[in-house]
């Protein structure tokens, strides 16, 4: 699976009817819910805040709405594009506004299809893999070799503190890297670093 870093709204038109798609991170149903709610104070105006959502860790949380389009012609198709993506904690929304055309259903089912497809193809997204979080502090005299080594295995220091018996820190490393560097920092600080998983 993957996650969103970002992605710009896709404006498509069909006779007359324009079709707004927009990929907006969530990182559960609730907050999907949420965020639906907003798209769909932000558009007023619109006739149709359509939506589909794959939330989870394996995008296993599915959810898609028509919102008075005729049943099956406007949350199912995206929701299926949203699907092939493999991104997971998004919502799209496809606000319509219409144009005085009646698309039939096969036409709503492609606009819609093709509105989703548009903002995907903005979307930029990175593979999301296993993290371990660790605390640890590391003494004064290895803070500058401890920090090459914590670079070295990928290790994203989130939160740090200078105390008294050296640096506090806090953060996280793709799982893989995870006992190797447990071995490397032991073998560095001769098992004065107890690194503390969380």
């Amino acid at each position: 699976m993957r996650a969103l870093i970002s992605a710009a709204p896709f404006l498509l038109v069909v006779k007359n009817s324009r079709f707004y798609a927009e990929l907006l991170g969530a990182e559960s149903s609730e907050a999907a819910r949420t965020l639906l709610g907003t798209q769909r104070t932000k558009y007023p105006d619109a006739s149709h805040v359509i939506h589909a959502m794959v939330v989870g860790p394996t995008g296993g949380v599915l959810g898609c709405s028509d919102d008075g389009e005729p049943a099956g012609t406007a949350g199912r198709p995206v929701l299926e594009v949203l699907k092939g993506s493999g991104i997971t904690n998004v919502l799209l929304t496809v606000t319509r506004w219409f144009g005085g055309t009646k698309l039939g259903t096969g036409g709503l089912v492609k606009a819609y299809g093709d509105a989703a497809k548009g903002v995907l193809a903005t979307a930029v997204s990175r593979e999301i893999i296993p993290m371990t979080h660790f605390a640890f502090t590391l003494p004064y005299p290895l803070i500058e070799s401890g920090k090459r080594l914590l670079r070295e295995f990928g290790f994203v220091i989130q939160a740090e503190d200078y105390l008294a018996g050296g640096d506090a820190l806090e953060g996280e490393i793709p799982s893989e890297h995870a006992e190797a560097l447990t071995r490397r920092l032991a073998d560095i600080s001769r098992g004065q670093i107890d690194l503390m998983r969380k």
